[in-house]
């Protein structure tokens, strides 16, 4: 899943939140030095992407997409499925996406300094073009797609990605939602065996 996906995962605990975030530029262990709840974070998003990666209906995403970008097919769905959950977020969760993002930037700028260099170096950029609210528009996903392009120096050819999404979006909205119920429970479940339980007033 990609960042909004992993944040909500998070259950609005701020230091598992932490970690489900930055988990992507941490390699290996090198997070003992972190505090133990964000620790639980970095695996908790570890988890969740194994979870994700051996799902059915991931995969049969990825088929839809495999022929035209090969192993990049994963990348492109962790964004699609990004974007169906901000365009549908009042589904999902009480506090208006755009409250939500603010406080999730607001959270990552107070904890800068526990930030991994990768990922401060990234938050910047982030915030400036407010990636996480502008998911939900297909304007955000193609600057997405074109900036992890460019990243990959136009191997990945997902600068056109956006096509696929707009001609097959009924068909992955419908993936999204089968997919999302059962990831979901997934984590809630193991949230709750780290009594992680968080009140909604904590983020």
């Amino acid at each position: 899943m990609n960042f909004l996906a992993h944040l909500y995962l998070s259950a609005d605990n701020p230091h598992l939140l932490i970690g489900n975030f930055i988990a992507d530029a941490i390699p290996g262990n090198k997070f003992t030095h972190l505090p133990a709840r964000v620790q639980q974070g970095i695996l908790l998003h570890r988890q969740i992407d194994t979870f994700t990666d051996a799902h059915p209906v991931v995969r049969k995403s990825k088929r839809r997409l495999h022929e035209r970008y090969g192993h990049y097919d994963g990348v492109i769905i962790d964004i699609f499925y990004d974007y169906f959950l901000a365009k549908h977020w009042q589904q999902y969760s009480q506090i208006p996406l755009q409250l939500y993002t603010q406080r999730v930037y607001e959270l990552l700028q107070t904890n800068f300094q526990i930030l991994p260099e990768k990922t401060q170096q990234l938050l910047p950029y982030m915030i400036q073009q407010d990636w996480l609210y502008n998911y939900q528009y297909l304007e955000g996903v193609q600057r997405v797609l074109v900036g992890v392009n460019n990243r990959t120096k136009g191997r990945s050819k997902m600068d056109v990605a956006l096509e696929d999404l707009i001609a097959l979006e009924e068909e992955f909205y419908t993936d999204f939602r089968q997919f999302f119920k059962d990831l979901r429970i997934f984590s809630e479940a193991k949230i709750n065996a780290l009594n992680l339980v968080a009140k909604p007033t904590q983020l």
